[in-house]
């Protein structure tokens, strides 16, 4: 059984840094629980499982009864040796490998290469570079078979957010264009160590069969729409290009520029787009 994090914590003299946004699960069952949205009893042992920021190893010893092989990131030096001491036996039978790395800044793409299916990406994301982290996830979403995130609830609502609604916006959008979103679990700000300020939530990023490439002209009309969304798309888009090449792509697309671009949907922005790429 792992110990809590704050005793871990404490006998090792380490404090939670808030620069790197520390909160550590504290909760046997919200920990159980993610452990099993990551893998399913339908993949147990067979699933090939990427943590993002292992902290103290709470989830890491739950993921460990349930996947294959387990490569558990922590960017934290001063908890890596915490980790590589816990779970000694684990490393020796090659189940567990401890990575010393910033996920802001690892290959996800090669790394997931080179595994075989089903392959998951798992992690608690700190506030401060979440957007990143989901913007890495996205890209990789060909060769993985899901993503696990637990992130502040805000960020749960944009990434459920239907159009039309106040959280639906650019990331919402963007995320969606690679993946379907689900909100698997609702986690209290008493599950952590220490408590932060906010609630937060478990989602799944399962992969679209029809994934929408992200191209520069997509990426364009939903940064221009959501920068401006109190506009109508012919004003908020008059700095994608000119007003005649507008009006006939948004026209083939079947899209009003009388509307808000918080009305349309993931597909409406790529059909914009490739009208867009093709005149």
């Amino acid at each position: 059984m792992i110990k809590s994090p704050r005793a871990m914590l404490d006998q090792l003299g380490l404090k939670p840094k808030k620069s790197f946004g520390q909160n550590f699960l504290n909760d046997a069952r919200i920990i159980l629980a993610i452990s099993r949205v990551c893998v399913p009893d339908a993949e147990l042992q067979k699933a090939n499982v990427l943590e993002i920021g292992a902290g103290t190893g709470a989830l890491t010893s739950a993921l460990l009864e349930r996947a294959n092989k387990l490569v558990a990131m922590e960017r934290d030096r001063d908890l890596v040796p915490l980790l590589n001491l816990t779970f000694a036996d684990a490393i020796a039978d090659n189940r567990l490998a401890i990575l010393e790395a910033d996920a802001a800044r690892f290959d996800l793409r090669a790394f997931f290469s080179e595994k075989t299916p089903p392959r998951v990406l798992a992690g608690n994301l700190p506030y401060q570079i979440t957007g990143r982290l989901l913007e890495l996830a996205t890209g990789v979403a060909d060769v993985i078979e899901r993503a696990v995130f637990m992130v502040q609830r805000e960020v749960a609502d944009r990434l459920v957010a239907s159009p039309s609604t106040k959280d639906y916006g650019g990331l919402t959008v963007f995320v969606r264009a690679a993946f379907d979103v689900t909100r698997a679990l609702a986690v209290s700000r008493g599950s952590f160590y220490p408590s932060p300020n906010v609630d937060s939530a478990v989602v799944v990023l399962t992969p679209r069969a029809d994934r929408i490439e992200e191209t520069r002209a997509f990426r364009s009309l939903v940064k221009a729409a959501f920068e401006q969304r109190r506009k109508t798309l012919r004003n908020a888009w008059s700095s994608v290009g000119d007003k005649s090449t507008i009006e006939r792509a948004a026209e083939s697309a079947g899209v009003s520029l009388d509307a808000r671009g918080e009305t349309l949907d993931v597909h409406a922005f790529a059909r914009v787009a490739s009208a867009l790429a093709q005149l």
